[in-house]
């Protein structure tokens, strides 16, 4: 099967090209070109056209970070997975990576185990990414404290076993006993270690970078922020090339104007993330992440403590088409820079800017087209029309 999006605004690998076209053969992106070339294509006579009208054509959307949508939590079984990621897919997130909140490493492994499974028969999500259980108790969010533990040898190697190399991130916080030797062991894993959730001081930062840690997990959020004297995790994740910063640009975790500062000074290292719970995509209401209980008021998700505006901040609501217009909106990014934050940065943080976040040719057929509001009009993942 072929499809050609033409008399499109195309926006890829950092620049925007008028009146393009991309063809897209099976699973893979075959031809791009502008104006009216594609019609001496060879496959134009029984392609699929699709008028992009002047629209954005983009790559499709790549989340690191997100644990569900739709009422259903990734931690909640295939079928509560199923209904999430169709949530976001329709939002333009071709390929999602399932965050893990904590709970026993047992419960965790058997996660994992399950979204091995499904790895393995769909594409479209990359693996797994475990939010704990690593983590420090006094940055602990919305996580439970009494689940919070050292790593240990035993518990890393059960948890890479179960995932069966589809563990994409681990997020930890490097200060813990063992914290060091965990990314190091992960890391050798082939997997990607995110700082977060963490009291770790720049120094301390540094180190887990020179281990081998590559992420910064939401920055800004369940961390130290920037000290004049103590600069903390943000600013030793700045000074490093290799490291990814996630950002939750939904106008709440993060103040526009900060996201703004953040891709100036790491342009093409900052990755949008969701961090969406269960009440993405849904109603305001009562939630539970993680065993804990949530409530959802004007698309923000608090800890329930007992007060009239609630706790902690309980993950997001976000979905990354709406991530993308903040970034154009609020933030006043260039429309390229923007639409690399949710596709080729997020590509590159996984080793997988070789495939995924481009539409150049040879690169997977994932695209979304948006119109003048980027709102999505369509999306397709490995040439396949999914909305």
């Amino acid at each position: 099967m072929t499809v050609i999006i033409h008399s499109a605004r195309l926006v890829t690998d950092g620049t925007i090209t008028a009146d393009a076209w991309v063809q897209m053969t099976d699973a893979v992106v075959t031809a791009t070109g502008t104006g009216d070339s594609w019609r001496d294509s060879d496959a134009a006579h029984s392609a699929q056209l699709v008028d992009a009208a002047g629209d954005w054509l983009t790559p499709g959307f790549i989340d690191i970070h997100g644990h569900g949508g739709g009422a259903a939590a990734y931690d909640d079984g295939v079928d509560a997975i199923a209904t999430a990621v169709a949530v976001h897919r329709a939002h333009g997130t071709t390929r999602s990576v399932l965050s893990l909140v904590t709970a026993s490493v047992a419960d965790l492994a058997q996660r994992a185990r399950m979204i091995a499974e499904l790895t393995a028969s769909d594409p479209l999500i990359l693996g797994s990414h475990l939010e704990g259980p690593f983590l420090d108790v006094a940055r602990k969010g919305a996580h439970t404290a009494e689940l919070l533990i050292a790593p240990t040898p035993a518990d890393i190697d059960t948890l890479i076993a179960a995932a069966d190399g589809t563990l994409r991130q681990i997020t930890l916080a490097p200060e813990l006993d063992g914290g060091l030797d965990a990314v190091r062991a992960f890391v050798d894993a082939g997997v990607r270690v995110a700082v977060g959730h963490t009291s770790a001081n720049d120094d301390e930062t540094r180190a887990a970078f020179d281990a081998g840690a590559t992420l910064l997990t939401h920055a800004f959020n369940a961390m130290n922020g920037i000290h004049h004297r103590a600069p903390g995790p943000v600013i030793a994740a700045l000074g490093r090339d290799d490291v990814t910063l996630e950002v939750i640009n939904d106008g709440t975790h993060v103040h526009p104007d900060v996201v703004r500062m953040l891709c100036g000074e790491a342009p093409g290292r900052v990755a949008l993330i969701t961090d969406a719970m269960a009440a993405a995509g849904a109603a305001d209401g009562a939630y539970t992440l993680g065993g804990l209980d949530v409530t959802v008021r004007a698309g923000v998700a608090r800890l329930d403590d007992g007060s009239a505006t609630g706790g902690s901040i309980a993950g997001s609501t976000l979905l990354l088409d709406e991530a993308l217009r903040r970034a154009v909106t609020d933030v006043r990014l260039p429309m390229e820079q923007a639409v690399d934050a949710v596709t080729g940065a997020p590509a590159r943080a996984l080793g997988l800017e070789n495939t995924l976040g481009s539409l150049r040719p040879g690169f997977s057929a994932d695209a979304v087209l948006l119109g003048a509001e980027l709102d999505v009009r369509g999306v397709w993942a490995e040439g396949r029309r999914l909305s």
